[in-house]
Order: structure tokens, then C-alpha cells, then sequence
């Protein structure tokens, strides 16, 4: 769809938008197929007004949006805020009038939709107010207000929880046995990076070292530690060992309530690997399926079949992990609605803590996304989901985080659900940033929270093994960031 603006050059929310409602839809700003939305801002004395004009599929829908231009005082962020509001608002209702329908999330297009209702209520908001912000201005549905509500209450929970001092760490170890096909995560096939694997893990035990010195001198605590990929579990267990023998030398973990290791491919999973986990404090464990079809598995280039899943769960049970998530994808290639539910329901029988139902995205450099394919349709999904809410409810699961992505099959959602008390606190403080993240190792991108003043700052370790194998001045550069922005915190309370 060709994109036209006048009087504003808000590209990103136009595409945000253009996602929302038309997935199938790539942004263009010269050419096209014949589809077009021409989007406008003008201001006037009272009113800042923002125009959509949408020709698609033979139909002409034209809408507009306003906000009171008083909302405007000169602060550029503000002032773009308010003009991308009122932008995106236009679009949508040009777009919901050519649909005929209205998508689950309504207007909203952010990854992060819990965010809205759990500020309003840490405000002083009432559920039932928050609630309201959620249908009158963002026109998100029955359903899925529910579901932020939900995740809304379990995110406050936990914010009340955290003390002042506190982090978590996350540590990437991006390697994998094969690279499935809805997979753009930044990780290598260890079958053809193995002499990068032992470098890798002297430069992070490296790193590892030195966050132990910069979190004494900071006063940090660790609360959560999450151990991610990539596939850790593509390390062998004395590299396992060896790696967790490192972190408990150098990081005081004597604070630490959860320890996660992201086994994830049970092709990788080992009894001796499980072993060296426990053996160091390891807590939880994820056991990822994403189908218990083999054809589904095959066709999304898993080299495991559901049975080598049900001989991983039977170790895990053996190692006495206290808490096991295993993942589901709705929409995967060669899925349907009723093999979703067969998968959904194999996995349910096991009866692990967590649960997490994700929605296919396709994701840039993918090779689902490169080399195209049938997937379920939207309508599909969409009942696969249902079927996912209904029965995790009715079998004593509550959702208690979730997030969305681009290009999400029918524009729906990821959600985590959990037996309660055993939600997992690093995805809430992860996802819902609700204090700061030292990310270690590949791919690792570490947020530095202010929660009072809402500030985050962001920091990038490099991604593939290779390039963070020569990265030793930016990865030295990131405690000179960490000790500054503390500083500052420090001086604003």
C-alpha cells in the first residue's frame, strides 16, 4: 500500500498502523498496486485535526481524528505524541470502515499493551478505569481487555515485590543445533560455528567477571537470573558446569529468588546436562515443543520429533526442577486448528507450571519470511487461540505476561500462563520493565530502568559470536554507561 503524507512525516506510526490493519500489506511510497492512504495533520485555532483517505480493494472510506491543539506546548516529544495519536486514530477508522471489522487490539499497534493499564492503576486508576482507557480510546475488544487486565494486576504484583537495589541478569548464549524456520533470534548452528563455541565462553566468563565487580560497586543486587538463546543447552554439560561455576565465583547470587535456564530444544537436553544445572542452583527449566505434530516439527525444521519431547519432559521430571515451561506456537506451518488442540492438550497432560502460547510472527530473516509458504489463516489462528484460553483457564492457568510483535499472524498476541505462584518474575520485569536487565553475552541487550522517572536506556551487546568475539572496547564501554546512569538515578531521588 502506497503511504502519502501531508504536513507531518510520521512514517513509523503510519506503518505501525498499516501493520495492524493490514498485515498482508507492505508499506511503498512510490508506485504500488493502486492501494493508497493519504494521511494529514493541519491545526487550527482550537482543533489539531488528522485526516485519512483510504482507497483499497474498489472502496474509498475517508476518516479524521482531532485532539485540542492546546495540547500542544512545545515539547517535541509531546508534541509528537499527540500528533501520531490522533494520526493513527485517523488511519484506523478509515481502515476499520474498509474492513468491515475491527481487530483484537483495536487501535493499539505497541508491543506492550499491559503497560497502559497497570500505569493508569499505579496512578490511582480503578480497574474499571482502566479498563475504560482500554475500550473507549484504544477500542480493544471484550477479550482481550480481559486478558490485559489479567496481566495488568500480575504486573503491579510483581513491581511490589522488587526492592530499590535490585536487577536481573540475562546471559545469551547464541548457539543452536539446527535454525528453525519461523527463527530470526541471533544464534549460529553450532555444527558449523563449534570453534567459536569455546572463545565465546572465555570472553563471557570474561564479562561475567567484570558485572561482578560493577555490581558491588554499584550496591546492585541480582533478583532473577535468566540463562537464554539461542539454545544454552547446546553446551555440553562440562561447558555448562563450567559456566555456572564462573557466575557463582564472580556475582553474589545470595539474594537471587529465580534462576532460569532456557533448555528449550529437547533434541539438546541431556540427563547430565539437567544435572550440572541443579547442581548449580538452576530452578527452572523450559522444555519447548512448539508442536507435538511431527509433521508440523519437520515442517518448521525441528530435528526432534514430539517423542524425543515426552523423553525430555521424563528427565526433567527425574532432575526435580521446581518449576518447567514448555511453548506452543499458534500458526505454524502444516498446523491446524485441531492439531493445535491435540498439541495444546498432549502438553496440558504433562502438567507443567508454565505454559506460553505464542502466535507465528514472520519475522525479517526468517526463512518462513524469505521463502514464503501456506500458513493457517487468520480465522484459523484464531480459533486456535481460543481453544487456548478456554482450556488453560478451565485447567487452573492464569495469564500473567504477554506481548505482541510485527507481522503476528491476525494480529494477536504471545501470553505466558501459569499455575499460580509460579509466574515467572523475570518475564514480568523483562516485559514490563519494571526495573533494570544486565544483559550478558551475545545478542544481549541490557535496559537500564529508572522506574520513578521512566527513563530507559538501552544498550546493545554485539549479535552474532563472531562479531561479539572482537567487541572487548564496546563491551567495557557498557560499565562506564551502567556506573553514569546510576549516578544520575542516584541524584534524582
Amino acid at each position: 500500500m502506497r503511504l502519502i503524507f501531508k504536513g507531518h512525516d510520521y512514517k513509523y506510526a503510519a506503518e505501525q498502523m498499516l501493520l495492524t490493519l493490514f498485515p498482508g500489506e507492505h508499506p511503498v511510497y512510490e508506485g504500488g498496486d493502486g492501494s493508497t492512504v493519504t494521511l494529514a495533520i493541519s491545526r487550527g485555532k482550537t482543533w489539531l485535526t488528522a485526516t485519512a483517505v483510504l482507497d483499497w480493494a474498489g472502496k474509498r472510506c475517508r476518516a479524521s481524528a482531532r485532539a485540542e491543539a492546546a495540547q500542544l506546548n512545545g515539547e517535541p516529544l509531546n508534541d509528537d505524541r499527540v500528533r501520531q495519536r490522533i494520526l493513527k486514530l485517523a488511519f484506523y477508522r478509515a481502515g476499520t470502515a474498509a474492513l468491515g471489522r475491527e481487530p483484537p487490539w483495536g487501535a493499539m499497534t505497541g508491543v506492550r499493551p499491559v503497560k497502559i493499564p497497570a500505569k493508569a492503576m499505579a496512578h490511582g486508576a480503578t480497574e474499571a478505569e482502566a479498563e475504560a482507557v482500554l475500550r473507549e480510546v484504544y477500542r480493544v475488544s471484550p477479550s482481550r481487555r480481559r486478558l490485559a487486565m489479567d496481566c495488568a494486576k500480575a504486573s503491579l504484583a510483581a513491581r511490589a515485590s522488587l526492592k530499590r537495589n535490585e536487577i536481573s541478569l540475562y546471559i545469551g548464549i547464541p548457539f543452536c543445533p539446527t535454525r528453525c524456520a519461523y527463527c530470526s533470534f541471533v544464534s549460529a548452528d553450532v555444527g558449523r560455528s563449534l570453534k567459536l563455541v569455546e572463545p565465546f565462553l572465555e570472553l563471557l566468563c570474561r564479562e561475567i567477571a567484570d558485572a561482578g565487580i560493577v555490581l558491588r560497586r554499584l550496591g546492585l543486587s541480582v533478583r532473577t537470573v535468566y540463562i537464554g538463546g539461542g539454545t544454552p543447552t547446546t553446551l555440553t554439560a562440562a561447558q555448562l558446569s563450567d559456566l555456572l561455576e564462573q557466575l557463582e565465583r564472580y556475582v553474589d547470587l545470595s539474594q537471587c529468588s529465580e534462576f532460569t535456564v532456557e533448555a528449550g530444544r529437547p533434541d539438546t537436553i541431556t540427563a547430565e546436562k539437567l544435572c550440572a544445572l541443579r547442581a548449580h542452583g538452576v530452578d527452572r527449566v523450559s522444555v519447548n515443543p512448539q508442536s507435538m505434530s511431527d509433521a508440523v516439527l519437520a515442517a518448521m525444521g525441528r530435528a526432534h520429533t514430539a517423542g524425543d519431547v515426552l523423553r525430555a519432559w521424563e528427565l526433567v521430571c527425574a532432575a526435580g526442577f521446581s518449576c518447567v515451561n514448555m511453548d506452543l506456537i499458534a500458526g505454524l506451518p502444516a498446523d491446524t486448528a485441531s492439531g493445535f488442540r491435540a498439541s495444546l492438550d498432549q502438553v496440558m497432560s504433562l502438567g507443567p507450571e508454565n505454559i506460553t502460547v505464542h502466535t507465528l510472527a514472520l519475522k525479517k530473516g526468517s526463512r518462513l519470511m524469505l521463502e514464503g509458504g501456506a500458513l493457517p489463516a487468520g480465522e484459523e489462528v484464531h480459533a486456535m487461540l481460543d481453544y487456548a484460553w478456554e482450556t488453560l483457564g478451565d485447567g487452573g492457568y492464569v495469564p500473567y505476561y504477554l506481548y505482541r510483535q510485527k507481522y503476528m499472524s491476525g494480529s494477536f498476541e504471545n501470553v505466558g500462563w501459569s499455575r499460580p505462584g509460579f509466574e515467572n518474575l523475570y518475564n514480568l520485569c523483562m516485559m514490563e520493565e519494571l526495573h533494570s536487565v544486565l544483559a550478558l553475552g551475545g545478542g544481549g541487550v541490557t535496559k537500564l530502568v529508572d522506574a520513578r522517572g521512566g527513563r530507559i536506556v538501552r544498550i546493545a551487546n554485539p549479535k552474532y559470536p563472531y562479531e561479539y568475539l572482537n567487541s572487548g572496547e564496546k563491551l567495557d564501554a557498557k560499565w562506564d554507561k551502567m556506573t553514569a546512569f546510576q549516578a544520575e538515578v542516584g541524584k534524582e531521588r
